[in-house]
């Protein structure tokens, strides 16, 4: 772990914490870990008075795969967003339908009209949703830094790919606990 700093214009984003998402069997952590350490993340955030992003995901990329998509209808909260992040009026609300949080959003645009130029991510999953969203960040020029203690996936194999593999080549990663005391 090898987190140094925080720009002075550093948004926080948060990925996927939303019913449908948390009800899923995720592992190495529990669900709940990453809730209470993302609301963690967006309570100190908006305390300096730093964006806060929440994404949810409504919908899929249209291509075909070999997995199968789920077949019928998904509950109506689905989408909802936890209860736990307190979303605030402030908060930037980005839906997305795709892996990442920047493609076919307004993400991009929010963040730069506020001049940011890092991003601190957490969320689920961190081999789909996160990492996406962090790829996408670090090819549009940020500073990405990831609370990998804030974040789980579908399986250990593939959080644990992102983490150690992956993450390092995109920004630096440190725990929720690096992240708060650098906002200090």
């Amino acid at each position: 772990m090898a987190l140094t700093t925080l720009d002075d214009n550093t948004a926080l984003i948060v990925i996927d914490l939303q019913n449908g998402i948390v009800a899923l069997p995720v592992a190495p952590l529990e669900a709940h870990e990453v809730i209470e350490r993302s609301a963690r993340l967006a309570d100190a955030f908006r305390g300096q008075k730093r964006p806060v992003v929440l994404v949810n995901v409504a919908g899929g990329a249209p291509g075909r795969n070999e997995q199968p998509k789920h077949g019928g209808e998904l509950p109506a909260d689905w989408a909802t967003l936890v209860p736990d992040l307190a979303q605030q009026r402030g908060d930037i609300a980005i839906t997305k339908k795709t892996w990442g949080a920047f493609h076919n959003t307004d993400l991009h645009e929010q963040l730069q009209q506020r001049g940011i130029t890092q991003v601190v991510i957490c969320g689920i999953a961190t081999s789909i949703g996160v990492e996406s969203t962090a790829r996408q960040a670090y090819e549009l020029g940020y500073n990405v830094t990831l609370a990998i203690d804030a974040m789980t996936c579908l399986n250990a194999e593939t959080h644990k790919n992102s983490v150690e593999r992956i993450f390092p080549r995109l920004g630096e990663t440190g725990t929720t606990d690096d992240v708060l005391a650098l906002l200090k």
